[in-house]
């Protein structure tokens, strides 16, 4: 039996203030063997967060199956404020978790992470900057990779062939990188090239790495409103990658990153740098605006082309150490980049 009208009936939600949504999938069964640390590890990246980040950021935890510690944590950071969303589920893979995270929410920015990721000041900034001077991009990352270069990026050297703001330039940060190479357990991932020099793409205000990785990254939510999946039989792996990095190039935007180093990989060993880099971070105050993007706009036959087509052409092995070459690699270089 019902008596009376519902009060909420036909109200529209009244308009949201925040603008840029963190979705960070938490899995973390026990606390033995390769989890050891990672609770830790957890509660250092949710710390820098909380300290970086504005108060136009809406933060979403999705908890997939942790356990009772873990739980009990990401309730008392829920009961506190610092979490504005937080969703509890058995382990339904990361996909699912991320997916779970998306629902519900409408914000024209989402970085999506892990939770191993220590933010660095300034993160949310540079990543603005680069989607105000750079209307075509669709993924930006705050950890420059030179070998991120050719991941779902041949949209990009298709539209800026000729153009000589695409070269090579210096490292900013070569110690960041190889710190993000010890982090995945390859200590020699880069060689002495990919530390010396990263393929970068300049506007005349802000210059960009070419391509970014997925471990942490923000994305134009909008890229998220076709084709949308709703479930993965994936827990990890190649379909994470499918769901989150093919979906911008499908839309020609471009995969970039920030040319210094905003955010650390920790991996799942607690280490005494990231407690020292954690206490040197400051609260953000900052009052800031959101970028404004433009309307997504591409043409399928065009798109197709550049990704299936061109790309192909220009990854060739003889044809890519030319256009190495052409864009500031010396014939060296470019053999072993």
């Amino acid at each position: 039996m019902r008596i009376g009208f519902n009060p909420q009936k036909d109200k529209q939600l009244a308009p949201s203030e925040f603008f840029h949504q963190v979705v960070i999938p938490v899995y973390i069964p026990h606390q033995e063997g390769y989890f050891k640390d990672s609770f830790t590890i957890l509660k250092y990246c949710l710390e820098s967060l909380f300290k970086t980040c504005h108060d136009k950021t809406y933060v979403t935890v999705v908890n997939n199956g942790s356990c009772k510690e873990v739980v009990d944590y990401l309730n008392a950071l829920y009961y506190q404020k610092k979490i504005h969303e937080l969703v509890h589920t058995t382990n339904i893979g990361k996909l699912n978790a991320v997916l779970k995270g998306l629902s519900g929410q409408n914000f024209p920015l989402l970085t999506i992470t892990d939770a191993d990721v220590l933010f660095l000041n300034g993160w949310q900034e540079a990543t603005y900057n680069v989607y105000t001077a750079f209307p075509k991009a669709g993924v930006v990352g705050p950890v420059p990779n030179s070998k991120m270069l050719r991941y779902f990026s041949g949209n990009i050297y298709f539209d800026q062939l000729f153009s000589k703001s695409l070269q090579f330039s210096k490292v900013i940060n070569p110690k960041a990188m190889k710190e993000f190479a010890i982090s995945v357990g390859t200590p020699e991932l880069f060689n002495s090239s990919h530390l010396d020099k990263y393929l970068t793409l300049s506007s005349n205000t802000v210059k960009v790495v070419v391509g970014s990785g997925h471990f942490v990254a923000t994305y134009n939510r909008r890229i998220f409103d076709r084709n949308i999946e709703n479930h993965s039989i994936f827990k990890m792996g190649s379909e994470l990658s499918k769901f989150l990095d093919i979906k911008a190039l499908k839309l020609d935007l471009w995969r970039l990153s920030t040319e210094e180093n905003f955010a650390f990989h920790m991996g799942n060993v607690k280490e005494e740098w990231m407690t020292a880099t954690l206490q040197g971070l400051h609260d953000n105050k900052e009052s800031v605006s959101a970028p404004q993007l433009k309307p997504i706009t591409n043409s399928k036959l065009g798109t197709w082309f550049k990704t299936e087509v061109f790309s192909r052409i220009i990854f060739r092995a003889p044809i890519w150490r030319l256009f190495l070459r052409y864009k500031g690699l010396s014939k060296e270089e470019a053999n072993t980049y």
